[in-house]
């Protein structure tokens, strides 16, 4: 090692013993990055020049398609018009935002968005991890791939064929209403009931997603040290020990990451699936913010109006974002981003 041939002099200083081969160039080197604890940027940049070259189609995307556009939130403090542009379209200020704060059917869409993120943060969050753990105490490797591949398929339907599915199965003429009048009993619409909706997008999502979100928690699984459970069974510990005191603790760091990036997306809940049900329900029942937008502006072309509203989607989420984040440091967890 480095360490092993360079002395240190009288002051401290790194010098290089006569024998030992090493330049004084190598031990300037070590000098500079003991000294600032991290290499030059221009011999990281030397050393990774590949890495970066190899992710420039990927950053371009990311430029071109996520950053460029965010300057056309400049809209939401004009009173846009797509026949004469941005740069022609009067400034109106803060007006766009005090009519969206002042608009109930904006509060109405806000509160719907709120309860379902709230309620799938309870009922369908965990079920991934439950799966992942059930999946990866499947013994045999054949067996785990094929129940594997059975809870991940519904994940590349549409949400077209989910929806008519599901109307086969609880709709007013569905599977459950033919067997419930077969019985004599009274058929049920679950599909158009708006007081079922709210667990009806669950168990759709759930049945959708909950497959396709096991890979995280099964790669965080798989990375779990296995000598743990072999030292705690030879200790004595049950399974369900094994699993309270080692599998839960080693998914802790990634479910928090993945519980702050949920609460980030608190209102993006998803717009074709609550399109495809809207008029069904409702909507008072089916009305969330991205379907807000669509009805209120681009149907209507209210640009500027929509426009507002993803700018307060956006704060919002970011401040969720922020105290999730702080909140998970209180808990002695990096978070999305390190601690200072």
């Amino acid at each position: 090692m480095l360490r092993d041939h360079v002395k240190t002099g009288p002051a401290g200083d790194l010098t290089s013993p006569a024998g030992t081969g090493i330049s004084q160039d190598v031990a300037n080197g070590a000098r500079r990055t003991s000294r600032s604890g991290r290499r030059p940027f221009g011999a990281r940049l030397r050393r990774d020049w590949q890495l970066l070259l190899m992710a420039l189609p990927a950053i371009g995307l990311l430029v071109v398609f996520h950053y460029v556009p965010l300057l056309g939130n400049v809209i939401a403090f004009q009173d846009y018009s797509p026949y004469v542009g941005i740069a022609d379209s009067p400034w109106v200020g803060l007006d766009n935002f005090h009519w969206l704060l002042f608009d109930e059917s904006f509060w109405d869409a806000t509160l719907n968005t709120l309860t379902i993120t709230a309620f799938q943060l309870v009922f369908y969050f965990p079920v991934p991890i439950l799966l992942a753990i059930l999946l990866d105490s499947v013994v045999r490797p054949r067996l785990r791939l094929f129940i594997q591949g059975i809870v991940y398929m519904p994940h590349f339907f549409s949400w077209v064929l989910v929806v008519t599915l599901f109307q086969q199965m609880f709709g007013g003429a569905g599977l459950l209403s033919q067997t419930l009048r077969d019985h004599g009993y009274q058929g049920v619409d679950l599909m158009t009931n708006p007081d079922t909706f709210l667990m009806l997008v669950t168990a759709e999502t759930i049945w959708k997603d909950a497959g396709w979100g096991t890979i995280i928690f099964l790669a965080a699984l798989a990375a779990i040290n296995q000598n743990l459970y072999e030292a705690a069974a030879v200790d004595g510990a049950s399974r369900w020990r094994r699993l309270w005191h080692i599998t839960l603790p080693g998914l802790r760091p990634v479910v928090i990451l993945l519980l702050i990036l949920r609460l980030g997306e608190a209102l993006n809940v998803g717009f074709e699936q609550f399109f495809l049900q809207r008029d069904a329900v409702g909507r008072d029942a089916a009305e969330v913010l991205d379907t807000f937008v669509y009805w209120r502006t681009l149907l209507t072309g209210e640009w500027s109006y929509g426009a507002a509203a993803g700018l307060v989607k956006g704060l919002v989420g970011l401040i969720l974002i922020l105290i999730a984040n702080k909140v998970a440091h209180r808990f002695g967890e990096q978070g999305i981003y390190k601690r200072s």
